[in-house]
C-alpha cells in the first residue's frame, strides 16, 4: 500500500538504464523460463546447457564439426565442439552483447535454433563463472567472466583443432540449491542425436549417436507397434509414426533440432496430413479421433525463420509452413500406402477398432453428461481459478494473462482442500477435492471414466475429454498425504493418467506436491523439514529442546502455514516416463494382480516405497 501522506518522489532519478546482462539477471524468467532446482526437465540449469549446445548443433547443421563433448562434474559444465569457432575479434560481443551474433545472417546459418542473439549471453549473465575459448586457424582467444563481468582476456597461438570450448557454473545466488539430473541431460542429448544423424555426442565419456534418426527415437519408445513404423526423411522434413494398442495420441516434435514440447504448426500440420492421406487412400471420411487414437509419432522440420512463443522455444508459431508440410506428408503417405498395402490395411483395421469403441462409448458419454447436468450446473468439489492454460487472450489483456502459471491441485479430502482454498492464488490456482480413494482403472476400458462420477468430473474440469490439446491447466499437481493411504491414492491417480491420458505425463504436466513432514521451532525460529536429513540439520541448528511437530496429513497444516508451501517456495516433483514401452510393465507390477511378487519386492525395498509416484 502506498503511503499517500509521504509519497515516493517520481522524477529523473528514478529512471534506470540496465546493461543487457544486468537485465538478464534481474528478469531471469524472460530469458530462460523457470529457475527450479534441477528436479524438472525444463528447469533453468538445463536451459543454460541447451543454449550452449544449440550453438554447437548449429555448426553441425551447417556442416562443421561432427563431435561434441559434454561434461558435468558437480555443478560445473563444459561443452567443446569442433565447428568453425567464434570469430576471435567478436568473441566478447557474441557472449556479452544481446542482439549480437552470426545467426542473423541466413547466408551463414540457414536453419539455426538460436535467432535472437540472447542464449549464450543469458548463460554468461547467470553464471558464477563463465569461460569461453575459441580456436580458429591456429589461434585462440579465451575470455573469462564472473556474473557477466569480464575477468580475463587472453589470446595466442594453438595447435588445437578449430571449435569452441565453453565452461560455466550456474550462479547459486540465482539458482539457490540445485543439482543436475544426468537422466534429464542424457534425454536432451539423445534428442539432439536423433535429429542429427551422424553426430557423435560424448556425455561424461558415454557415446550418444544415431544412424536412424527419428526412426531410432520411435523404436526406442515403442515396444509393440501394431505395424512397422512408417519413416520419411526429406531435405527439411522428417517424420515417423506407428499405432500402438493404447488410448490417446503421443507426438515428439522438433524444429531445427529443438524439442517443441507444446507442438505448434508443424505438429498440427503433420496430424492433418495423416488424416487426409488415410481418408484419400481409404476413400472414406474417417473421424480424426478414430485415425489418431493410439498413434505415436515424431516430426522434425527445418525452418529458416522460426517463430517461437517464448525464448525457451516450446511451441512453433509459423503458419506459412503448414500447407507445404501437409502436401509433402500427404503425397508421401498415399504413395507409401499403395506400395505397402499390408501396413495400410493394419492402419484401417486399427481405425475400425477405434470407430467401434467410439460408437460404443457414445451412449455412455451421453448418459454421463445428462447425469452431470442434473446433479449440478457446476462441477462439485472444484474451486476454479481465473486464468487458464488453453485461454490465451489478445489485445489489452494479453500482458496480464497468466495462463502459463495455472495449476490445479487434486487434493485428498475436504480438510486439506479447506486449508489450500483459503491461502491459494485465486488467479492461477484451482483446487479439486477428491472423495476417498479413486477406482483402480488398470485394464479398464475407456467407458469406465464415464461410469465413474469422480473421474468424469476430473476430465471435465481439465477439458481433456477429446484429448489434451485444450488442457485448462499448465500443471496438474497431486496433493495427497505422505502416509500409506495418501501414497495409494496418488498411485491410483497416476494409474488413471497413465492408462488413459499418458500424453499428460509425456508432456510434463503432472507433478507431485511435496509438503513438510516436520515443523521444528523455538521462540526465535521455525524450520519446516521435508525429510529426516533436514530434520537432523534443523535440530542441530536450533539447539536444545525445540518443539517438534510431525504432520500426519495435509489437513493438519493450518491455512496460514500452507500458503508458503503452495506459494513461491512450493516444492514439486515432476512425474516423468523415460520410455513409452515402460508404462505397461510398470503399471502391471505396481497396480496389477501380481500380489505375491509385489509384496516380496516391497519387503525387500521398504526404504523405496512410493517409487511409482516419483520415478517411472
Amino acid at each position: 500500500m502506498t503511503d499517500t501522506a509521504n509519497p515516493v518522489k517520481y522524477d529523473e532519478s528514478k529512471i534506470q538504464t540496465l546493461s543487457s546482462l544486468e537485465h538478464i539477471r534481474l528478469r531471469t524468467g524472460m530469458y530462460i523460463g523457470r529457475l527450479g532446482d534441477g528436479s524438472a526437465y525444463e528447469d533453468g540449469i538445463y536451459i543454460l546447457l541447451k543454449e550452449i549446445i544449440d550453438n554447437s548443433i548449429d555448426e553441425f547443421i551447417e556442416g562443421y564439426g561432427k563431435k561434441i563433448i559434454v561434461k558435468i562434474e558437480g555443478q560445473n559444465v563444459t561443452v567443446r565442439d569442433f565447428g568453425r569457432g567464434i570469430p576471435l575479434g567478436k568473441l566478447i560481443d557474441c557472449v556479452s552483447k544481446i542482439n549480437t551474433g552470426g545467426k542473423f545472417n541466413s547466408d551463414v546459418f540457414q536453419f539455426s535454433v538460436g535467432l535472437n542473439g540472447v542464449g549464450t549471453k543469458a548463460v554468461n549473465a547467470l553464471s558464477q563463472n563463465f569461460l569461453v575459448k575459441s580456436y580458429r586457424d591456429g589461434k585462440f582467444r579465451e575470455v573469462e567472466y564472473s556474473k557477466g563481468v569480464i575477468v580475463r582476456d587472453t589470446q595466442g597461438s594453438t595447435k588445437e583443432p578449430d571449435g569452441t570450448y565453453t565452461e560455466f557454473t550456474p550462479d547459486p545466488e540465482i539458482f539457490k540449491e540445485y543439482k543436475y539430473n544426468s537422466d534429464f541431460v542424457k534425454k536432451r542429448l539423445l534428442y539432439y542425436a536423433y535429429l542429427n544423424k551422424g553426430l557423435k555426442i560424448y556425455f561424461n565419456d558415454e557415446k550418444i549417436t544415431s544412424s536412424g534418426g527419428l526412426l531410432d527415437l520411435l523404436t526406442e519408445q515403442v515396444e509393440f507397434p501394431m505395424y512397422e513404423p512408417i519413416y520419411y526423411s526429406g531435405d527439411q522434413l522428417e517424420f515417423a509414426f506407428t499405432h500402438i494398442d493404447s488410448y490417446g495420441e503421443s507426438y515428439y516434435s522438433f524444429v531445427n533440432g529443438q524439442y517443441t514440447n507444446d507442438g505448434g504448426t508443424h505438429q498440427s500440420a503433420f496430424k492433418e496430413a495423416v488424416l487426409k492421406a488415410v481418408n484419400e487412400y481409404g476413400k472414406k471420411l474417417y473421424e480424426a479421433k478414430d485415425v489418431r487414437d493410439g498413434i505415436v509419432g515424431a516430426v522434425a522440420v527445418k525452418v529458416q525463420n522460426p517463430i517461437f512463443e517464448s525464448q525457451t522455444k516450446n511451441k512453433l508459431g509459423n503458419t506459412e509452413i503448414k500447407s507445404k508440410i501437409i502436401s509433402e506428408v500427404k503425397d508421401f503417405l498415399i504413395d507409401y500406402f499403395y506400395k505397402h498395402q499390408d501396413i495400410a490395411q493394419s492402419i484401417l483395421e486399427k481405425i475400425a477398432i477405434n470407430e467401434r469403441i467410439r460408437k460404443e462409448l457414445k451412449t455412455v458419454q451421453q448418459e454421463a453428461k445428462e447425469l452431470s447436468k442434473k446433479s449440478s450446473i457446476r462441477i462439485p468439489k472444484l474451486k476454479d481459478c481465473k486464468y487458464h492454460f488453453n485461454d490465451i487472450p489478445t489485445g489489452k489483456k494479453k500482458d496480464l494473462w497468466r495462463g502459463d502459471e495455472s495449476v490445479i491441485f487434486l487434493t485428498e479430502g475436504d480438510s486439506a482442500a479447506g486449508s489450500m482454498i483459503s491461502c491459494r492464488d485465486v488467479e492461477t490456482q484451482a483446487i479439486f477435492a477428491l472423495k476417498g480413494k479413486p477406482k483402480n482403472v488398470l485394464g479398464e476400458k475407456r467407458n469406465a471414466i464415464y461410469k465413474n462420477e469422480e473421474f468424469y468430473n476430473i476430465i471435465k474440469t481439465m477439458n481433456i475429454e477429446d484429448g489434451i490439446d485444450n488442457l485448462r491447466y499448465s500443471k496438474i499437481i497431486l496433493a495427497t498425504d505422505s502416509d500409506p493411504d495418501g501414497l495409494h491414492i496418488r498411485n491410483l491417480l497416476l494409474t488413471f493418467f497413465l492408462h488413459f491420458y499418458e500424453s499428460l505425463i509425456l508432456k510434463g504436466h503432472i507433478y507431485i506436491l511435496e509438503t513438510p513432514l516436520f515443523r521444528i521451532r523455538n521462540k526465535k525460529q521455525t524450520i519446516y523439514c521435508y525429510n529426516e536429513n533436514e530434520k537432523k540439520q534443523a535440530l542441530k541448528e536450533l539447539g536444545a529442546d525445540p518443539e517438534i511437530t510431525r504432520f500426519k496429513g495435509l489437513g493438519e497444516i493450518s491455512p496460514k502455514e500452507f500458503g508458503r508451501f503452495i506459494g513461491a517456495d512450493m516444492r514439486l516433483i515432476q512425474v516423468s516416463v523415460e520410455h513409452l514401452k515402460d508404462i505397461a510393465n510398470t503399471l502391471e507390477f505396481y497396480m496389477g494382480s501380481n500380489t505375491p511378487e509385489r509384496r516380496n519386492y516391497i519387503m525387500e525395498n521398504l526404504d523405496r516405497i512410493g517409487i511409482l509416484s516419483e520415478d517411472l
